[in-house]
């Protein structure tokens, strides 16, 4: 059987060092503080309780949470019973600037990525709509981004991600199956001991909701 060529679905958009050294500095120094009030967690997959290999959090009016009884967005962390913290504005300067036109955002999940984790091909719809897209900011080690179609059997095509690029995924490609592979090891200046975060803003309800 021969293996469809691969087409990249209208919408996702790789922006390549959207935020130059300074800003990612201060973006990771305003993610820190975030994570002291917010601490990372460990999510777990639903039903069967297997640990990712992700550590994380969230700031913003929601954030995204998994364990035992499935995924789903909250107002409050799930260890301290806390609010999440602010989103830092430049983050939603950047939704603004780069998703004209869009509802702000009211998540942004905070992924800590360690040289060893990774994550599986997935798709992002635990949203309640899709019109607006998935913005996503790597900050630290270089990563193996693999994206494919709309259904987990297309074909896909591995990229890398890179300290200060921004990926969207929007229209066609709302709904696309991505993932890590893997983090590239020493491509790290920013983010110590090869570690990644990779910062993904969602709408999760209608306008008006």
């Amino acid at each position: 059987m021969t293996r469809r060529a691969f087409e990249m679905l209208a919408g996702f958009r790789i922006l390549p060092g959207y935020f130059d050294q300074e800003a990612q500095a201060t973006l990771l120094a305003e993610i820190r503080s975030a994570v002291l009030a917010a601490p990372l967690f460990l999510p777990r997959m639903p039903k069967t309780g297997k640990p990712f290999s992700v550590r994380m959090s969230n700031c913003g009016p929601l954030g995204w949470v998994a364990d035992v009884d499935g995924y789903r967005y909250q107002a409050t962390h799930p260890e301290t019973g806390r609010p999440w913290p602010a989103m830092p504005r430049l983050l939603t300067d950047a939704w603004r600037g780069i998703c004209s036109g869009a509802p702000d955002p009211q998540a942004c999940l905070i992924n800590f990525y360690g040289p060893d984790a990774r994550m599986g091909l997935h798709q992002d719809r635990d949203e309640e709509t899709f019109d607006a897209p998935v913005l996503s900011v790597s900050l630290g080690a270089t990563a193996v981004f693999r994206i494919g179609g709309r259904a987990r059997r297309d074909p896909t095509r591995s990229l890398r991600l890179a300290s200060g690029d921004v990926l969207v995924l929007g229209g066609d490609a709302r709904l696309a199956y991505h993932g890590v592979d893997r983090i590239i090891k020493g491509t790290s200046e920013l983010v110590k001991d090869d570690g990644r975060i990779n910062l993904t803003l969602r709408r999760v309800t209608p306008p008006g909701c």
